[in-house]
């Protein structure tokens, strides 16, 4: 499993949190297991492949972080997405916005412009063309209100790939 496995899991996670009434501990503890992701992995070949246990912390870490942070994570969306309530917003929007101004906060170890580039790819896979668009402007905006201005033109030149956490290919 790749981190950018790890982490779409940890936004189809942090998606459920906002229907569930579970907190982030208890949907862990459903939803990160061996026998759910058999289940899972039978229909959606992201879950085919159980966490290492490095990928298991990191989509814990994110799942928790976001879970505490949410209402912080939310008003940074709304400041940023000019013209827009919140509860206008997509869900899955939402879910992979929180993701990632979490790991851009709170992740110091995973660059600004991975974890960007990442959320646009996730957002590839479940929006309309529209979204993503909406998605890469409020991170970007956010990263260019928010982090001091040498770390925002470093997010710029930082290098696409984020392999740490990934078995080796063969």
């Amino acid at each position: 499993m790749t981190r950018s496995n790890a982490r779409e899991i940890a936004v189809h996670f942090v998606f459920e949190l906002g229907f569930s009434g579970d907190t982030a501990q208890e949907l862990l503890d459903r939803a990160l297991t061996r026998e759910a992701f058999a289940l899972l992995g039978e229909e959606e070949e992201l879950y085919a492949e159980f966490p290492n246990a490095k990928q298991y912390n990191y989509i814990s870490d994110l799942v928790r972080g976001v879970f505490d942070r949410g209402v912080e994570l939310d008003r940074y969306i709304e400041k940023y997405a000019v013209g827009w309530k919140f509860k206008r917003i997509d869900r899955v929007a939402a879910a992979i916005m929180r993701v990632t101004m979490y790991e851009i906060l709170y992740m110091p170890d995973i660059p600004t412009r991975v974890a960007i580039n990442e959320a646009v790819e996730i957002a590839k896979k479940y929006g309309a063309e529209e979204t993503v668009r909406f998605i890469n402007g409020i991170l970007g905006s956010f990263v260019r209100g928010e982090l001091p201005q040498e770390e925002a033109a470093q997010s710029e030149t930082a290098p696409p790939e984020d392999t740490a956490g990934e078995e080796p290919r063969e």
